[in-house]
Parts: C-alpha cells; sequence; structure tokens
C-alpha cells in the first residue's frame, strides 16, 4: 500500500489529502453557490419546524380554550335551568300569601270582602304573569286553530262563521309567543 500523497492510482483519495480528510470534502458541494442555497435550505427547513412547533402549540392551547368554553356554557346552562323560575316564584309568592290569607279569613269575612280579596289575588297574579310575558289566548271570533285551540263541542250557530271559535270554556296561555296551554273552546257549525 503507498504512503498517501504518493499518487497510488488504485486509491480514490486525492494526493496531498488523508482518507477522513477526502471523507469530510466529499460532503460539501462542488461550488459555493451550491453550498449557499444548501444553507438556505437548512436555515427554511429550521424555521418551518419552529414554525410548526409554534402552530401545533397555539392549536393546543385553542383546543384548551374551546373547551374551557364549552364547559362554562354548560354549567351556565345548568345554573339557567335550575334558577330560570326564581323570579317569577318571587312573584307568585304574593299571591300565594293572598290566597293563605283568604283562606285563614275565609269564615269571617262577609262575602263582599271576600270577592274583593279574590279580585285583588287575580290582579296579583296578572300583573306577575304580564311581568313573565305570560298572555292568555282569548280567541272568540276567530278560526279555529288546532295548535292553538283545544275543541270541546261544536255547535250550532246561525250568527258565528262555520270553525270559529262561539266561547272560551278554559283559556290558553303562551309564553313568548310558545303555547303553554291550548285554549279549550266551544267551534261553531252551519246549522243542520
Amino acid at each position: 500500500m503507498a504512503a498517501p500523497g504518493t499518487g497510488d492510482s488504485s486509491s480514490s483519495v486525492p494526493p496531498g489529502l488523508s482518507e477522513v480528510d477526502a471523507e469530510a470534502t466529499t460532503v460539501l458541494p462542488e461550488n459555493l453557490a451550491d453550498f449557499v442555497e444548501l444553507e438556505q435550505l437548512r436555515l427554511s427547513l429550521a424555521a418551518a419546524e419552529e414554525q410548526a412547533r409554534s402552530s401545533r402549540d397555539q392549536a393546543l392551547r385553542a383546543v384548551a380554550e374551546l373547551d374551557n368554553v364549552r364547559k362554562r356554557a354548560a354549567r351556565d346552562v345548568e345554573q339557567a335551568h335550575r334558577f330560570a323560575v326564581e323570579k317569577l316564584a318571587q312573584e307568585l309568592l304574593d299571591v300565594r300569601d293572598s290566597l293563605e290569607l283568604a283562606v285563614a279569613n275565609a269564615g269571617r269575612g262577609d262575602p263582599a270582602s271576600l270577592v274583593a280579596g279574590q279580585e285583588a289575588t287575580l290582579k296579583l297574579l296578572a300583573k306577575a304573569f304580564d311581568k313573565f310575558s305570560i298572555l292568555p289566548l282569548d280567541p272568540i271570533g276567530e278560526p279555529f286553530d288546532p295548535e292553538r285551540h283545544e275543541a270541546m263541542v261544536m255547535q250550532d250557530s246561525a250568527t258565528a262563521a262555520p270553525d270559529s271559535v262561539l266561547a272560551v270554556v278554559q283559556r290558553g296561555y303562551e309564553l313568548n309567543g310558545r303555547l303553554l296551554r291550548p285554549a279549550r273552546v266551544i267551534v261553531a257549525r252551519a246549522p243542520a
């Protein structure tokens, strides 16, 4: 075997370089332009990897925040369901107090004062209903609507239009436009 740098043609190591130096130089690009391009690609790769890490962290934070918002909303909905009727219940306490007072004084009062007490209680209840948008349905004269009315009976009528409401047996109620209870009605039909 020839010594390094002696020009032995069987070896692929250039003259004047050891085998270790030759391996190091074969990794380098052939010219400076290729070397600059390789460095730019390495820098771009490092920047892209950093951007990917940053984006992943942001995505994980966003998922965690969304989960927190979802849990908070679920708690809020649960609280709303639990305490939704609290204000209505407070308004109805006055009605209950008035009814209890009427029952306690039922044997002692005269009929006129009892009627006045019942009217006052009814006004308290109507005030509570108004405050919470609980509106009565009073469909006399309106066309019968099975979505809002419950027909109790049909009655012949020469004055009312057929399939219209003649009388209300029991009022219906709606809450903010949503039906709570249909009105029970007597429906007109043409005389036979």
